[in-house]
């Protein structure tokens, strides 16, 4: 276990907002990683994109009534970040691939030395669906997160799907697979160690 602890959020890129009132797969996932997490005391918050106005565009702040600003902020401050999506028509939501545009934007907001606010912070992807994609959504994801300076920890995600053309959501699961919790404690334990490495060893200049 760390002796320092460790923060995360969680983006969740599910296309329900909370005022739908109806249960979301991909919370379901996090929550396991949020359990995880707690064992190796690591703290976890959690952010339901759909909730927010976050506005089109690739910069940091896209002007009045757009709501990225705020959670941009909270994803500069935790230590490990979490990219939570259903499997949509093969793809990320469209949701998650919102926030990925709007992190474009650190590619330019670098520091003295060169590095994006994103350097040092542990990338970790959830995602859930009825049908093949897992592997397709967590490659973009991976992809993009790595592109705009997250770290990728080994065995960095977590995934279950069903049948295809099924009716079972996750969330309707009577128990977890085995296999799914094994992977989301493997990746846990991996993002953890990453992280407080390189709190503790900050990447060099790249200038």
């Amino acid at each position: 276990m760390p002796s320092q602890e460790l923060t995360a959020i969680a983006l969740n890129g599910t296309l329900k907002s909370s005022s739908a009132g109806s249960p979301s797969s991909t919370d379901r996932m996090l929550d396991l990683f949020e359990a995880e997490l707690k064992k190796l005391n690591c703290t976890m918050e959690r952010v339901r994109l759909a909730d927010f106005n976050i506005k089109p565009g690739v910069s940091s702040d896209e002007g009045s009534g757009d709501q990225w600003p705020d959670i941009r902020r909270r994803i500069v401050a935790a230590d490990i970040v979490i990219a939570g999506s259903p499997v949509w028509m093969g793809q990320p939501s469209s949701v998650i691939k919102r926030v990925l545009e709007r992190m474009d934007a650190f590619l330019s907001d670098t520091d003295e030395s060169g590095r994006m606010p994103s350097y040092g912070k542990v990338a970790l992807v959830a995602t859930v669906g009825n049908e093949d994609g897992a592997h397709h959504v967590s490659a973009e994801l991976y992809q993009a997160l790595n592109d705009v300076g997250f770290s990728l920890a080994p065995n960095a995600v977590g995934y279950w799907v069903g049948e295809a053309m099924g009716s079972t959501d996750f969330k309707d699961l009577d128990s977890i697979p085995e296999g799914v919790s094994t992977a989301v404690h493997m990746a846990a334990v991996c993002a953890v160690h990453m992280a407080g490495l390189l709190k503790q060893h900050p990447f060099p200049s790249v200038n």
